[in-house]
């Protein structure tokens, strides 16, 4: 392998290099990355006619939703006819809670991973070995376009668990061939240690988790831009622009983009190329995207923003069918790869806040606060960015009758079971009755006062 000295380019930035992975040359790219537009689209209606079937004949909910919309998988006949059938959504996972939406025997099941919702009642999502092959599959896709190689050392900081973030970063680096360093989330003094004795190439690892490596190396004398990282790539929480350039103006890496789901398969459903950085070539091969107009449910053309809503193509133990993501992206051309980039997520078509790579309702902050006595059930959220971090306050009003005791024990209280439940930290105020403005029609639950960039 070249050293850094022989890999390094200048970026245009004052005083500033990162270094470049090789070219992809057509060796290195697997046959889905060679194929032509027409070839890709003629696998696409192959798969999609066995998903909408498989589907079909093995969840009911399916059978119902397309029974009742009129329509039944041999309509396809184009993958523009993908249109005429139902959505799914999240509450629909819910609501077929624990194993409803699962296509095959349980015996063929060979994991489950889960997330968090507004209830507490967790989205399940299976996997067949099958699928799980090709789960490592496409990140060691996404690895490899992001610039990582067979031998290169990959430090996962994701975590593990009923996440997918950690396993589907373990698996797919060790399908592409690289050695694997499990450090899993937490422990930042540690994580600083294993980087400098282990010397990975690659990090994997949520874009504000290496921000604070960054702060503790510097707070241990150590310059990031000396580690052995060349390569870090970001997903699980949306980042922008500013934050990428900080990070590879402090850490002189390249820093790269990851998208993915835990509904739809977990990380590795799109990736950026490091040559470009244009967006995320989506793995059109396994997923097919659709950007949809969030209020007619129209599909939009490429090159439109609206909300992104993907279906399966290679699922067996799960196969999803147009699952409405409520991700805010446009779809454009393939540029590095022959499959459709999509940009960067701008934002959400419902409420949910990101914050730190955990997902927030306000729901989840309406349940606590309507089981304490001393509240008025008027509260908003408000969202600030604090240097580099986002932080959010809970302002709640206070019952007329309510102590000053009183307040400053729900505060503490709120504080910590925000923590507990949601597993975010927060600020709490407990204002004076009539603070929280009142307007007409939807209440104001979001008020967003980062910097717009």
């Amino acid at each position: 392998m070249a050293s850094h000295d022989t890999i390094r380019r200048s970026t245009g930035v004052t005083g500033s290099t990162r270094r470049l992975g090789e070219a992809p040359s057509p060796e290195i790219l697997d046959p889905a990355e060679r194929m032509g537009v027409d070839e890709l689209r003629a696998l696409q209606l192959d798969r999609l006619k066995w998903t909408l079937e498989h589907a079909y004949t093995n969840v009911p909910l399916y059978r119902k939703k397309f029974d009742d919309a009129g329509v039944h998988p041999r309509d396809l006949r184009e993958l523009a006819d993908l249109r005429h059938f139902p959505h799914t959504t999240k509450a629909d996972l819910r609501d077929n809670y624990p194993f409803g939406m699962f296509a095959v025997p349980q015996e063929r099941v060979a994991r489950v991973h889960a997330s968090s919702g507004t209830t507490g009642k967790p989205t399940v999502v299976g996997y067949t070995r099958e699928d799980i092959d090709t789960w490592a599959t496409v990140v060691a896709r996404s690895i490899r376009a992001s610039g990582g190689r067979p031998g290169h050392k990959v430090h996962v900081s994701y975590g593990y668990g009923l996440f997918t973030g950690g396993l589907g970063a373990h698996y797919g680096a060790e399908k592409l061939g690289c050695t694997v360093i499990p450090a899993s989330g937490g422990q930042t003094a540690k994580q600083v240690q294993l980087i400098q004795d282990f010397r990975p190439e690659i990090i994997m690892v949520t874009p504000s988790y290496m921000l604070t490596l960054m702060d503790e190396f510097e707070r241990q004398g150590i310059d990031p831009r000396s580690t052995s990282l060349t390569t870090g790539i970001f997903g699980a929480e949306p980042w922008t622009e500013k934050m990428r350039a900080e990070i590879e103006e402090r850490f002189d890496i390249h820093a790269v983009d990851i998208y993915g789901l835990s509904e739809v398969m977990g990380p590795g459903v799109a990736n950026e190329c490091v040559e470009t950085k244009d967006g995320l070539h989506v793995w059109e091969d396994h997923f097919y995207p659709e950007v949809l107009d969030p209020v007619t449910q129209d599909v939009l053309a490429d090159g439109e923003e609206g909300e992104l809503v993907f279906t399966s193509l290679t699922k067996q133990a799960m196969p999803v069918i147009r699952y409405r993501t409520r991700d805010l992206t446009t779809l454009r051309p393939g540029t590095a790869r022959p499959m459709r980039r999509m940009d960067k997520v701008t934002g959400r078509s419902d409420d949910m806040i990101i914050l730190r790579g955990v997902n927030v309702f306000p729901t989840q902050i309406e349940e606590i606060v309507l089981g304490l006595d001393g509240l008025a059930p008027h509260f908003q959220l408000v969202l600030t960015r604090d240097g580099r971090l986002d932080r959010m306050a809970v302002r709640i009003e206070a019952a007329p009758d309510c102590t000053s005791d009183r307040r400053a024990a729900l505060v503490r209280e709120i504080t910590a079971t925000v923590k507990d439940r949601v597993g975010v930290s927060v600020t709490v105020d407990v204002v004076d009755p009539e603070q929280i403005e009142r307007s007409v029609g939807k209440f104001r639950r979001i008020i967003d006062n980062r910097p717009k960039e």
